[in-house]
């Protein structure tokens, strides 16, 4: 039996951050319904990354709402409220990502909802928390990313700032509110009551930042400088970083420069004092750069790992996926729709007593479980 099998958790939220949390929930075995408007439903079936459709929907939708079923109702029609209601009233967990102030004025906030279903974990995500100038901007990973300084943090010294090529901001939110339905489903084990937790995305930006911000917070004054020279941390010494080879690219961690010089041959890293390691940080990854030119990645690999060297080639998909390493994770599974379509997604990255979770069920069609809202026996 998987840990939260039995649980029932309805999903209001659309797009990313919420839906990702329902997902985790589900492939821990939760029960999920998603709550949708019959009109279109969540805003994401119809956001089709690379043009790749699935079933009715978008493939990103199935990505993120495989497993979980679906209702179709008008929140803002009385005789659907009423029977949303009802479902709140023997759910478990309620997830929403909704403005601040929509839900209390849809009537289903949270003093309203504990009313009705003490036991119940509301659960929100917003974009930038529930008060300050910032409550009702657009609540987007890109623009998040952008307004925090995580975009500033990468790109070299004379480039422009470079955002996460994927929704980080948008993932991590939804992975920390997992955390905390998590930790009030233990606490209504031991008390009988429900609870509530909340996160943002700006707040996950903030905590993401957490080594960062909180150096800067305890010196102050202007911005660390990012390296002018394969920039990868702005707080560490050289050479950490990704360096082009004669073929492919070379990503090399925290490690002694004069160790590394001499496992490499290359005599100008062998001579810097260690002192002199953050300060000349541009100077000695562009001597690095420059001698690491002269082989492939695979090469100095062959000299690096045995050395004890923290060192690995920088993949793209196709040469991770082609590595073993990767077929013995068993990272994926395939999900089928109703009309036997197939299509191959990532699986949930947890195992429980050592097993892998996998769930073969494509994302719901719109409204196809709404008969959840008749009245139960």
């Amino acid at each position: 039996m998987l840990p939260l099998a039995g649980l029932t958790v309805l999903d209001f939220s659309q797009f990313l951050a919420g839906p990702s949390c329902a997902l985790r929930l589900a492939d821990l075995g939760a029960d999920v319904i998603k709550v949708e408007r019959p009109d279109g439903g969540d805003a994401c079936r119809a956001l089709h990354l690379a043009d790749l459709p699935f079933d009715q929907d978008s493939a990103l939708f199935h990505a993120i709402n495989r497993g979980k079923r679906s209702v179709a109702a008008d929140l803002k029609d009385a005789g659907d409220l009423e029977r949303v209601k009802a479902l709140v009233a023997r759910a478990d967990v309620l997830i929403h990502n909704f403005r601040p102030g929509i839900m209390d004025r849809l009537g289903l906030g949270w003093t309203a909802v504990s009313m009705l279903n003490p036991r119940l974990i509301y659960a929100g995500v917003s974009g930038y928390g529930p008060e300050g100038p910032w409550r009702d901007k657009p609540g987007q990973d890109l623009l998040v990313q952008s307004l925090s300084g995580i975009a500033w943090l990468s790109g070299d010294a004379e480039g422009a700032p470079v955002p996460a090529g994927l929704a980080l901001t948008d993932m991590m939110a939804g992975a920390q509110l997992a955390q905390g339905i998590l930790a009030l489903l233990v606490r209504r084990g031991t008390t009988g009551r429900g609870g509530r937790a909340d996160v943002s995305l700006i707040e996950t930006a903030i905590d993401l930042q957490f080594e960062h911000l909180s150096v800067w917070l305890n010196r102050g004054g202007a911005m660390p400088q990012r390296s002018a020279v394969a920039n990868a941390n702005l707080y560490l010494a050289a050479p950490y970083g990704i360096y082009p080879t004669a073929q492919g690219y070379l990503a090399i961690a925290m490690c002694p420069v004069d160790k590394l010089g001499r496992t490499l041959g290359c005599a100008a890293l062998e001579a810097v004092p260690v002192d002199r390691w953050f300060a000349d940080r541009d100077a000695i990854k562009a001597a690095l750069r420059d001698h690491l030119a002269g082989g492939t990645a695979a090469h100095w690999l062959s000299l690096l790992e045995p050395a004890g060297i923290w060192a690995a080639p920088v993949n793209d998909w196709p040469g991770f996926a082609a590595d073993p390493a990767f077929a013995v994770l068993r990272p994926t599974q395939q999900i089928t729709s109703p009309d036997g379509e197939t299509l191959t997604l990532t699986r949930c990255p947890i195992r429980i007593d050592g097993q892998i979770l996998a769930n073969g069920r494509a994302a719901p069609r719109l409204g196809a479980d709404t008969a959840l809202l008749e009245p139960q026996p």
